[in-house]
């Protein structure tokens, strides 16, 4: 019966520090992010004379904005979120109670030793304060390709980046959806622009390990631990 105590104690103490353990760190060239290329056109057929050419026409009244898929387009990271929350609670109860017993024929009325003056005093107090801040920010650019067009005219974009360093990497992953009239003339859309935005910015390595806790601090840390 120990056994079998000391065999269920073991199970329930690593099924729980594997749920705080942290998943796979993330690899470069992720299918989910990868840019689609698309099928290559067939070659044209020799001109006969005709001044349109299949596959070889030039808009001369557009700019050259992302509009297939396939096309690359810069996507301007101009993030940023600020939050702040605060609570304050105060709750206060008093009650007295005071019972005077008085006089019967002029004798204070007891019980055996003790009399009926009664007296109760009760006061209880709670205060409480929260309060929390927080601001995120993040800035730069990313070059994106375009993995589908949607049928009411919304293109999927999608990409990553990533940079090496002598201590580890960074990376940036993006995917969502934009509107072709959201493009800008130089081939940019802001990435406030985006709906259904994904956008990732972390790192791996040394560095990125020194900022994460162990799996024992996780765990001491997690709702599993109940105390």
């Amino acid at each position: 019966m120990n056994m079998f105590i000391r065999h269920s104690l073991l199970v329930m103490v690593t099924a729980m520090l594997g749920a705080c353990t942290i998943g796979p760190e993330p690899l470069p060239d992720d299918p989910a992010y990868a840019p689609v290329i698309p099928a290559s056109t067939e070659i044209p057929q020799p001109n006969r004379g005709g001044i349109y050419r299949p596959n070889f026409s030039v808009a001369l009244f557009e700019d050259r904005r992302a509009t297939r898929v396939g096309d690359i387009i810069s996507v301007i990271l101009s993030e940023r979120t600020q939050s702040s929350k605060s609570a304050d609670t105060e709750i206060t109860k008093e009650n007295d109670i005071s019972f005077e017993a008085g006089n019967i024929l002029g004798v204070p009325p007891s019980l055996g030793d003790y009399n009926l003056q009664t007296e109760v005093s009760q006061n209880r107090e709670l205060t409480g304060e929260a309060s929390s801040d927080q601001s995120n920010s993040l800035s730069g650019s990313i070059a994106v390709t375009v993995s589908e067009i949607l049928p009411n005219g919304l293109m999927v974009v999608r990409g990553e980046k990533w940079m090496t360093f002598n201590r580890g990497e960074e990376f940036i992953r993006i995917r969502g959806l934009i509107r072709q009239e959201d493009v800008q003339p130089d081939n940019t859309i802001l990435s406030t622009r985006l709906a259904d935005a994904r956008i990732t910015y972390s790192g791996t390595g040394d560095l990125a390990d020194a900022n994460k806790q162990g799996w024992g601090s996780r765990f001491f840390n997690s709702e599993y631990w109940p105390f």
